[in-house]
């Protein structure tokens, strides 16, 4: 498939390597560099990956984003088992994960569908959709995160909105008869993955339409609400250094593209 994107992965190392200072014939010592700061990792992805989406806003930027986004490789549902134990990897013990919802740190051996395990929750839930677990969006792993799986089952298919009751085996997380809400840690990560499929798939790969909208009501249809609550969620919670190392490996290792709105939180606004 086109790698378009590979010289922008490359060109970061490149762009930043040590410079030799010479004086006369005689070359002086290395002048140290010093290492790579955020801004300027993103002024080299701004001028490589994201070039076609400069100065554009509303239609106009999630159109370039989405032609941008959609060259990616794709990964079958079992192999992501093995990427979401490296990229959602506990920075503190290599041989965890880190669950969505509840936050715990759990081995990575122990995933699976019983109690106690951890499994794929699919934030885009699957049946909006009814995508499945098709290669494509029910295998991208921009919007799958391991979850413990009595969470998993609690949150379903339902929307996204504030309120509801506690879930007692996941403080923080609350939920009523039609919505979930996530910790306060992770809202702004959940809205920035729902938005994220809604560029990635606009129904022109043999799969649906994926649209973010007010409603949380949306069944089976190809939506996920609640869209002003999403994006009040992105604005409180930005992206910290686990979302933005998650965008990392996802693009270096394993799909080469990225959620934009990890990059440019403000284009939240921009587009919707």
């Amino acid at each position: 498939m086109s790698r378009r994107h590979l010289p922008a992965r490359h060109a970061l190392p490149a762009a930043l390597a040590a410079l030799v200072v010479f004086s006369g014939t005689a070359a002086a010592a290395p002048v140290p560099t010093p290492p790579p700061t955020a801004a300027s990792a993103l002024s080299v992805l701004d001028d490589t990956y994201y070039q076609d989406a400069a100065g554009k806003t509303g239609t106009a930027l999630k159109s370039a984003l989405h032609t941008i986004i959609s060259d990616q490789s794709k990964l079958t549902y079992s192999q992501v088992w093995d990427a979401l134990k490296d990229t959602d990897e506990d920075p503190a013990d290599s041989s965890n994960i880190i669950e969505l919802y509840t936050g715990r740190s759990e081995p990575k051996s122990n995933n699976g569908g019983s109690v106690g395990q951890w499994n794929r929750e699919h934030v885009w839930a699957k049946s909006h959709g009814g995508f499945g677990t098709a290669t494509g969006p029910g295998t991208d792993i921009h919007h799958l995160r391991p979850s413990d799986v009595q969470v998993n089952s609690t949150r379903g298919n339902k929307d996204f909105d504030d309120g509801g009751t506690e879930l007692n085996n996941a403080p923080g997380n609350y939920t009523d008869s039609d919505s979930f809400e996530p910790r306060d840690a992770v809202k702004g990560d959940v809205a920035r993955m729902i938005l994220y499929m809604a560029v990635r798939y606009e129904g022109d790969d043999a799969f649906p339409d994926l649209e973010p909208n007010d409603s949380v009501s949306n069944g089976s249809s190809p939506h996920i609400g609640r869209l002003s609550v999403l994006k009040a969620w992105s604005e409180q919670d930005p992206p910290d250094a686990f979302e933005k190392r998650r965008n990392d490996v996802i693009y270096e290792d394993y799909q080469h593209n990225r959620n934009p709105f990890v990059d440019h939180p403000e284009w939240v606004e921009a587009i919707w």
